[in-house]
C-alpha cells in the first residue's frame, strides 16, 4: 500500500446506491460491474494523487492530502461512471462523502471521528450526489473544478448521533443536481440526543438487531451494566429513523422508580401532556394511526410497567417498542436481544497491527485514548497489554472505555499492571453521564441493588468460582447451606434468576451441556459482596472440596478411554482448579494442597502447563501437616514434573523421598513405582545408564510378583529406554512389542503413545525408517486426540529425524523448528534429551540459509499446522 498521509487530510468515501437489488437483479453480470466500478475510482483516486486504503463490498475509502484533490477525484469519478458504457444499458449511481479531518494512522488504516464521520456524510447522500463537510468546503472551495460549484444545503444531524454538520453539495455541469431530501435524523420527528462519541465496533450487532426489529413489535437489548446497550438502541433508532414517519423518540427511564410514572414519561418525551387519569387510554388515542418508535432506556427499574406496554402495542398497531433492561420485560410477543461484549483478539496470537486495530473492542480503546493523548496510537511495543487489558476486561464497552481514559497518565502497559483491582481503577467517567456510568462498581451496583435477597444470595456465592461453572458445581457451593430464611433455591432456579437479570452469562460446552459464568469485573464485585454477607471461607471451602474431588475423580480416567474427555474437563476447570490449590496454600492446607498436586499433575504435564505445575509443587512441598500416605502421592507427582522438565537432579529427589517412605509404609506397589520412576532420571544421566537398567529391572520384577499388569507394561517399557539409551537396539527391539501389547490389553492410551514413540526411535537407528514413520505417526494420532503437548514436542523431533536422514532436509528443519517453538514455550525438558539421543541437533545447521529460514518458518507455525506438515497432510493449509 502506498504511504499514508497524516496531519490534515481529506477522506473520500463512496459506495453504490441500491447495490444489494442490483446484484440480486444483475446476477453473474453483477461482479465485472463492481469491479469495472472499482477500478475507475481506483484510477481517478491515483491520478489525483490519493490513496485507496480499504474496500468493503461496493464502498470505497480513500484519501488525499488536499480537499481540492478530494473534489477533483469525486467529480472525475462521477463523470467517468456516468460515461461509462454498462452492459446492457445498465448505470451504476454512486454516493459519495467528502470531509476533512485529522489522519490518524494505526496499522495500514485510518482510526478516529473524522473516519466515521464521512462515512455518515456519504450515508446521508442519494446515488450520483457527491456531499461535502463545512471543513472540506472551506479548504476546498477556491479551488473547484471548472464547471462544478458548490451548494449550501444547510445544518443537518448525521445518523452517527454526533453534533450536527453543515453540510453542501458539489453541483457538477452536465450530471444532475436534484435529488431527494438528505437521509439523516431531521427527516422525521424525533428526540434523539446527542452522543459526544463516535459508535464503534457494533457493525454484527446492529445489523441483528436492525434484523429483529424488523420483525418484533417489541425487542428488548438486555445485558449487564456497561455492555451499552443504550448506545446500541440509540445508534439503531437513528438509522431506524426511514421507516417511521412519525418519529423516533428516546425515553429515558433511568431517573424514575414508580411503574405508574412509565406512560407519562412516554407522554412527556413525545411533547404531549400528562395523559393523568386513564394514561394508557389516553396516550393511545393521542397517538392512534402513528407510525412510529418508542426507545424505552433503563427499562429494569420499572419492570412491573411491562403489561401497560404489551397494551399500548395492542392498541397502535403501527407503532414499534425498542428496550434497554439488565432483563426481558416478560411480555407476550417481545423477542430478546443480549448485546453481546465486543469482539476480542487472542493474546496468544496478536495479528499485525490493521487487524488488530479493527476488533471491536480494541477500536473503542484506541479512539478513547485518542480523545484524552490526541497523539496516542497503537504499536508494537503496546499493542500487546491493548489486547490483554480488552481481554481481561471480557470486552466490556464500559470497561474499556474507563480503562483508555487512564491512558492520559499511565501507559497501556502500566494499566495492565494495575488490573488486579479493576473495580477501583476503572473509575473517573465523564461527569456529564449518570454516576452509575462514571464507574464500574456504580454499573454494576445498579443491578445488584435491584436484586432479591435470595438473588443477592447466589449471586455473591456464584462469584467464588474462577472459570464458570456447571450446575453440578451450583449445586455443591451456591445452593448448599443455604443462610438465608425458607428453603434453598433449586440450582437451576438459581442460575436462570442471574441469567435473566444479565449477571450471568450461558455458554455451552463442546459436549452441549450448559456452562455458566461472570464477567470478570462483575464477578469482582460479586467477591466484595461475598465478604459482606457471609463468611466467605465457608463458601470458598465447599468450592475447593467440590473441585478436589472431580479432580481426584478425573486423575483415574486420563490414561483409558475417556483421557480426552478427562483432560478436556481438567482444562475446562483449570481458573477453578487454581483457585481452589491457592486457598489451600494459602491456608497452609498440606492435605488437600498434596492431594490437589498428585490428582492434576498429568494434566498439567500433558496439556503443556510445566512451569506452573513446577511452581506450585514447589510450593506445596514445603508444606507440613499431610499423612504419609497424601505425601507419598505428592512426592510421586513432583518428582514427575521436575522429570518432564528435564530436571533429573530434583526429581531423583523426590523420588528416592518417595521410595524411602513408601518402604516405611511397607507400600510395596508404592515402591516399584518409585524405583520405576527413578530409573529414568539415571537413564538420563550421562554415564549412569547401567544403573537405570539395573533399577528398572528391579522394578519390572517388583511389578511380576505384585502381579500388577500396568506396572509391568510400563516397567517393560522402562527397561526399553535404558537399552535405548546406551544405543543397544536388538534387546531394546525384542521387548517393546511386549510393552505395546501390554497396553493395548489395558487400554492404556498414554503408556500405548509412548512406547510406540519409543518404537520409532529404535527403528529409525537400526534405519527401517518406513516402520519409524509409521510408528511415530501412530504415536501422534494419540497424543492429537489428547492434545498431548508432551507428546507432540518429542514426537515431531522423531518425524524430523526421519525426514533428515530420507534426505528431505528442509521438511525436517520446518519440523523442528516447530518442535522447538513448542518445546521452548512449554519448558519441556525431555525435548532436549530426546535429540541428544538421536544426534540431531537442527540448531548446528543454521549457518546454511536455506535451512535456517526453514526453520525460522517452523517456529511460525501452529501447532496444528506443524502436525499437518509431519503427517503430510494438506500442505496448502501449512503455508
Amino acid at each position: 500500500m502506498a504511504h499514508l498521509p497524516v496531519g490534515t487530510v481529506t477522506f473520500l468515501f463512496t459506495d453504490i446506491q441500491g447495490s444489494t437489488q442490483a446484484a440480486q437483479r444483475l446476477g453473474d453480470r453483477w461482479p465485472p460491474m463492481l469491479d469495472r466500478h472499482n477500478q475507475l475510482l481506483a484510477e481517478m483516486v491515483a491520478a489525483s494523487q490519493g490513496v485507496v486504503f480499504g474496500t468493503e463490498g461496493d464502498a470505497v475509502f480513500a484519501v488525499f492530502e488536499t480537499a481540492p484533490r478530494a473534489i477533483t477525484a469525486a467529480v472525475a469519478a462521477q463523470r467517468a461512471l456516468v460515461a461509462e458504457p454498462w452492459d446492457g444499458g445498465e448505470s451504476v449511481h454512486v454516493r459519495m462523502g467528502i470531509h476533512s479531518g485529522e489522519g490518524t494512522v494505526s496499522g495500514d488504516t485510518y482510526v478516529g471521528i473524522d473516519v466515521h464521520r464521512v462515512a455518515r456524510i456519504a450515508s446521508a447522500g442519494h446515488g450520483g450526489q457527491v456531499l461535502t463537510s463545512a471543513a472540506a468546503r472551506m479548504l476546498g472551495e477556491s479551488s473547484l473544478p471548472d464547471g462544478v460549484s458548490l451548494r449550501d444545503l444547510g445544518e443537518f444531524r448525521l445518523k452517527d448521533l454526533s453534533r450536527p454538520e453543515h453540510v453542501s453539495m458539489l453541483v457538477i455541469e452536465g450530471l444532475p443536481d436534484e435529488f431527494p431530501p438528505l437521509r439523516t435524523l431531521d427527516a422525521v420527528p424525533n428526540n434523539l440526543p446527542t452522543q459526544l462519541t463516535t459508535f464503534l465496533g457494533r457493525e454484527r450487532e446492529l445489523a441483528e438487531a436492525a434484523a429483529l426489529l424488523e420483525q418484533a413489535r417489541l425487542l428488548t437489548l438486555t445485558g449487564p451494566g456497561g455492555t451499552g446497550k443504550t448506545r446500541l438502541s440509540l445508534q439503531l433508532a437513528a438509522d431506524a429513523t426511514d421507516r417511521f414517519r412519525d418519529g423516533v423518540y428516546f425515553v429515558p427511564l433511568g431517573t424514575i422508580d414508580t411503574p405508574e410514572l412509565v406512560l407519562p414519561t412516554i407522554a412527556q418525551a413525545l411533547g404531549m401532556p400528562d395523559p393523568g387519569g386513564g394514561a394508557i387510554d389516553r396516550l393511545a388515542d393521542q397517538l392512534a394511526g402513528k407510525q412510529l418508535l418508542l426507545v424505552l432506556d433503563n427499562f429494569e427499574q420499572v419492570s412491573d410497567a411491562a403489561p401497560q406496554i404489551a397494551d399500548l402495542l395492542t392498541r397502535l398497531p403501527e407503532a414499534r417498542v425498542l428496550a434497554t433492561s439488565r432483563s426481558p420485560l416478560h411480555v407476550y410477543g417481545e423477542q430478546e436481544y443480549p448485546v453481546p461484549p465486543l469482539a476480542l483478539p487472542d493474546p496468544s496470537q496478536l495479528p499485525d497491527l490493521e487487524t488488530l486495530s479493527q476488533f471491536a473492542s480494541v477500536a473503542l480503546f484506541i479512539e478513547r485514548a485518542m480523545a484524552v493523548r490526541p497523539g496516542f496510537a497503537v504499536d508494537p511495543s503496546n499493542a500487546p497489554a491493548i489486547a490483554e487489558i480488552c481481554v481481561r476486561l471480557d470486552g466490556l464497552p464500559l470497561a474499556i472505555e474507563l480503562a483508555a481514559a487512564r491512558v492520559r497518565v499511565l501507559t497501556p502497559q502500566a494499566i495492565l499492571s494495575r488490573l488486579g483491582d479493576q473495580l477501583g481503577l476503572l473509575a473517573g467517567g465523564a461527569s456529564n453521564l449518570p454516576e452509575r456510568q462514571q464507574t464500574l462498581r456504580g454499573a454494576i451496583g445498579w443491578s445488584h441493588e435491584l436484586l432479591e435477597p435470595g438473588d443477592r444470595t447466589a449471586f455473591a456465592r456464584l462469584a467464588v468460582f474462577a472459570g464458570g461453572a456447571d450446575l453440578a458445581g451450583v449445586e455443591a457451593v451456591v445452593t448448599a447451606d443455604w443462610p438465608d430464611a425458607g428453603p434453598a433455591p433449586d440450582a437451576l432456579d438459581a442460575v436462570v434468576s442471574l441469567l435473566d437479570k444479565s449477571l450471568l452469562r450461558q455458554e455451552m460446552t463442546d459436549d452441549g451441556e450448559s456452562r455458566f459464568r461472570m464477567l470478570s469485573a462483575i464477578r469482582a464485585y460479586g467477591l466484595e459482596r461475598l465478604e459482606e454477607r457471609e463468611p466467605a471461607a465457608e463458601t470458598r471451602h465447599r468450592h475447593a472440596d467440590h473441585y478436589l474431588a472431580l479432580a481426584e475423580g478425573l486423575a483415574g480416567t486420563v490414561f483409558g478411554s475417556e483421557q480426552r474427555a478427562a483432560l478436556d474437563t481438567f482444562e475446562r476447570e483449570h481458573d477453578n482448579l487454581r483457585a481452589a490449590i491457592g486457598l489451600a496454600v494459602e491456608e497452609s492446607d498440606a492435605a488437600r494442597a498434596m492431594r490437589f498436586l498428585a490428582a492434576c499433575w498429568r494434566f498439567w504435564q500433558m496439556r503443556g502447563y510445566l512451569p506452573e505445575a513446577r511452581d506450585k509443587a514447589n510450593r506445596i512441598m514445603q508444606l507440613q501437616g499431610a499423612s504419609d500416605e497424601v505425601r507419598l502421592t505428592a512426592l510421586d507427582a513432583a518428582g514427575g514434573v521436575a522429570y518432564w522438565q528435564g530436571d533429573m537432579y530434583a526429581a531423583r529427589e523426590w523420588y528416592e523421598q518417595e521410595q524411602a517412605l513408601a518402604e516405611q509404609l511397607g507400600d510395596e506397589r508404592a515402591v516399584a513405582e518409585a524405583i520405576y520412576n527413578d530409573s529414568f532420571t539415571y537413564s538420563l544421566t550421562p554415564d549412569e545408564t547401567s544403573k537405570a537398567r539395573m533399577m528398572a529391572e528391579d522394578a519390572l520384577a517388583r511389578f511380576r510378583k505384585l502381579n500388577d499388569r500396568s506396572g509391568i507394561g510400563k516397567a517393560l517399557w522402562g527397561v526399553v529406554n535404558s537399552y535405548v539409551f546406551e544405543d543397544e537396539v536388538e534387546p531394546a527391539r525384542s521387548l517393546i512389542d511386549e510393552s505395546l501389547e501390554v497396553s493395548r490389553e489395558l487400554g492404556d492410551r498414554f503408556q500405548l503413545g509412548w512406547a510406540l514413540f519409543t518404537k520409532g526411535l529404535i527403528l529409525n537407528k537400526v534405519g527401517e525408517t518406513a516402520g519409524a514413520r509409521q510408528s511415530y505417526q501412530d504415536a501422534m494420532a494419540i497424543f492429537r486426540e489428547t492434545e498431548d503437548v508432551t507428546g507432540y514436542a518429542l514426537v515431531l523431533d522423531g518425524i524430523a529425524v526421519v525426514d533428515w536422514g530420507e534426505g528431505d532436509r528442509q521438511r525436517a528443519m520446518r519440523i523442528a523448528g516447530a518442535a522447538t517453538e513448542i518445546r521452548s514455550v512449554q519448558e519441556i525438558g525431555l525435548a532436549d534429551i530426546n535429540r541428544q539421543t538421536a544426534q540431531f541437533y537442527p540448531e548446528r545447521m543454521l549457518d546454511d540459509p536455506e535451512l535456517a529460514a526453514a526453520y525460522a518458518e517452523g517456529r511460525m507455525l501452529t501447532v496444528d499446522q506443524a502436525i499437518a506438515l509431519a503427517l503430510r497432510e494438506d500442505e496448502s493449509q501449512v503455508g
